[in-house]
């Protein structure tokens, strides 16, 4: 595959690099809110401190590759989809951590936790889409 079939032309990129772009906004907010509040927010809802801590370093670390795949006029292909693929499984894994119970949320954080799978997901579709147009 040559690097001209690997990557989509700037012009019909638009609306894929405002998933990304936005993905990269919400996943940083998100990991900086685990990160310095998972101490207050492990009470409220329900999950571990430790776990919220490292998911925050985790999503700040997929911002900054999300955002910096956002910032190229015409984004990889491959690394497209690995972020779709994350972002899906991301949703699932959620889903089925409350489905299992593996760890006992509060009723506010299963709100949250299914609320931010949805949202995950919903991006993950912007972003196939945007992807299928480029």
């Amino acid at each position: 595959m040559t690097a001209h079939t690997a990557t989509m032309h700037q012009a019909d990129a638009g609306l894929l690099r405002f998933a990304l772009r936005l993905d990269a906004a919400i996943t940083a907010a998100n990991g900086i809110a685990y990160l310095a509040l998972f101490w207050l927010l492990d009470g409220w809802l329900g999950v571990p401190g430790a776990f919220l801590a490292g998911v925050g370093a985790f999503l700040i670390a997929f911002a900054a590759f999300v955002g910096r795949l956002s910032a190229q006029a015409s984004p990889h292909r491959g690394s497209v989809i690995a972020v779709i693929a994350a972002n899906l499984l991301w949703a699932l894994t959620s889903a089925v951590l409350l489905g299992a119970d593996g760890f006992s949320p509060t009723t506010a954080g299963q709100v949250v936790i299914a609320l931010q799978a949805t949202g995950v997901a919903g991006l993950a579709a912007l972003q196939y889409e945007g992807l299928r147009r480029a």
